[in-house]
């Protein structure tokens, strides 16, 4: 009886530990001190690519990993329900439109499996957004989720009051999550991975 006592005892107290550190986790990883934690929890993959595709494309190398974090998980063969492929979530039909841009050949959907392909034609995407808002981060994050029409309805109506798109003007919680998301793991990628992100090709 004595023995199950102790043990039920045990099992609390990894349960109560594993709450503990869920509960510091947010903190933890929102330290400006680099440490094993953020890279356990914020893996980089694919840096090589991620470098190319940033440099290539003017675009922080820290963004695009922030990116690839929230959208897949670094997951080169994730798929979502709307069809979106690969480490960035591109969609098919996006990926076809930038092959006929930047004059790609023979495209078809299981290329964006291919880390490269998707973190060049994600990067490109990205990089389309930021000029479609004049290099505003805030406005391209929430773009690459919700679509550049409906952000740019919302920019609109905050240039009207003479101020710059605000997280509080995105009317979809599940982008206003993203973007608060995307830019918050961004800092994480330039505080962590600083050296990696940055290294010559």
């Amino acid at each position: 009886m004595r023995r199950i006592f102790w043990i039920g005892m045990v099992v609390v107290v990894i349960a109560g530990l594993g709450v503990v550190a869920l509960r510091l986790a947010p903190a933890l990883t929102d330290s400006a001190t680099p440490s094993w934690y953020s890279r356990t929890v914020y893996p980089l993959e694919h840096g090589a690519a991620i470098r190319a595709a940033a440099r290539k494309n003017h675009v922080d190398p820290a963004l695009v990993a922030a990116v690839i974090y929230v959208e897949s998980g670094f997951d080169e063969h994730a798929r979502s329900a709307q069809g979106a492929v690969g480490l960035m979530q591109v969609l098919p039909a996006t990926a076809q439109e930038i092959a006929r841009r930047t004059g790609g050949s023979a495209f078809n959907t299981g290329d964006l499996e291919d880390p490269k392909v998707n973190v060049r034609y994600g990067t490109y995407y990205l990089r389309a957004v930021l000029d479609q808002f004049d290099g505003d981060t805030l406005s391209a994050v929430a773009a690459y989720n919700a679509g550049g029409g409906v952000v740019g309805e919302w920019a609109a109506a905050a240039e009207a009051e003479g101020r710059p798109l605000r997280a509080a003007d995105i009317a979809y919680a599940e982008t206003r999550a993203y973007v608060s998301e995307v830019l918050r793991v961004r800092k994480l990628y330039r505080e962590n991975y600083a050296e990696q992100l940055t290294a010559p090709l």
